[in-house]
């Protein structure tokens, strides 16, 4: 993966579901949600006229992070999952792959880039890091209509 377009590619389809310049999250090694105002992180060798995706990868090499690629929210009674990316899309879910992913509230979906390095998992983060329990939750690779959407779009964001 080459992540500097990675996250380029990212971000320039990203308004429907967030801010750009709010788009990342630092994510700690226990998966707690760090910061994601980026331009205004000091530190990592940044500059202060340094691009978005700049200070981005230089932060990376330092510090986990996660890029979003869309938003997920859940339809209890009718076992469905709206997801909001470049697309969206509406999936009816079977009763137990509805329970195996369900959240009460709406997640971001996305890929956690390991620091300083291509290796990445598939998950979901909350909408905000302002909750002292905001954090990463990897999704369990699986043959459902659900994860298969969801790593078809990331697949489709990720540059070689």
């Amino acid at each position: 993966m080459n992540i500097y377009e990675t996250i380029k590619n990212i971000r320039a389809s990203c308004d429907n579901y967030v801010d750009p310049n709010l788009l990342a999250f630092i994510i700690d090694d226990d998966n707690h949600m760090g910061d994601n105002n980026i331009l205004e992180i000091k530190g990592y060798d940044i500059r202060d006229n340094d691009a978005y995706e700049e200070r981005l990868f230089k932060i990376h090499k330092n510090e986990n992070i996660f890029l979003p690629c869309g938003m997920i929210t859940f339809i209890p009674v009718l076992n469905e999952c709206d997801i909001f990316s470049t697309k969206d899309y509406s999936l009816k879910l079977s009763p137990e792959e509805f329970d195996k992913y369900c959240e009460q509230e709406e997640k971001l979906f996305g890929i956690l880039i390991k620091k300083d390095s291509t290796d990445y998992k598939i998950g979901q983060t909350d909408v905000c890091n302002c909750s002292i329990t905001a954090s990463f939750k990897e999704f369990k690779k699986a043959d459902g209509k659900f994860y298969k959407k969801i790593e078809e779009i990331i697949e489709s964001k990720i540059i070689d």
